[in-house]
């Protein structure tokens, strides 16, 4: 009996020196949102204006546009269709949980207050329903724009508009709207993001 206890805690001890050495092969959430930092900022928190802060953004929606730029969409020929490649979707969802976590943090920047005052009434009209909260709502399948660098969404909608970027049907048929109601009604939007604290 005493060979068998010993056999015993030899197996549980040899399993558990196994089992320490392949978790240690699996990256951290925090070691692979690290990997993000150099061009999205710490914690999330972009401070390049062409690149999109990513705190806050729901687990959904980062999921999806990594997913999306692994199999070349929503955008081709950009260094995140090349990144997003070399992770694992297990990656990836541990990036998305992480960054879901984080507190994104308005970005501080210069916009006009009448193009702002008339791009809170187009995206009242024309966005509010899928970016809710004035484009502060993280939820599902939208992301963030309240706050996010202006430069940035300058240069996404020119690539939507282009068909450079594969625009969401239901955002296609509001964005004709509102350019048909108005030629200059992504600028004022863009202005009234950048305005939110």
């Amino acid at each position: 009996m005493k060979l068998n206890k010993k056999v015993l805690a030899l197996i549980v001890l040899g399993g558990m020196v196994v089992s320490s050495h392949s978790m240690a092969g699996t990256a951290s959430a925090l070691d692979l949102a690290n990997t993000c930092a150099g061009c999205h900022g710490i914690d999330g928190n972009s401070k390049g204006p062409a690149i999109p802060s990513i705190a806050e953004m729901s687990a959904e929606y980062f999921t999806e546009a990594m997913k999306g730029y692994k199999s070349d969409e929503p955008a081709k020929n950009t260094v995140m269709t090349r990144i997003a490649k070399g992770y694992s979707d297990a990656e990836i969802d541990l990036m998305a949980g992480y960054f879901a976590k984080q507190t994104m943090v308005r970005q501080k920047q210069d916009f006009d207050a009448t193009q702002a005052k008339a791009g809170a009434k187009l995206h009242k009209k024309y966005c509010e329903k899928c970016h809710e909260d004035g484009g502060r709502s993280a939820e599902d399948d939208s992301g963030i724009l309240a706050g996010q660098w202006a430069p940035y969404l300058h240069y996404t909608m020119a690539d939507y508009i282009a068909g450079d970027r594969q625009m969401p049907k239901k955002m296609k048929k509001k964005v004709k709207k509102a350019l048909k109601a108005d030629p200059k009604a992504m600028e004022k939007l863009i202005h009234y993001y950048g305005s939110q604290k």
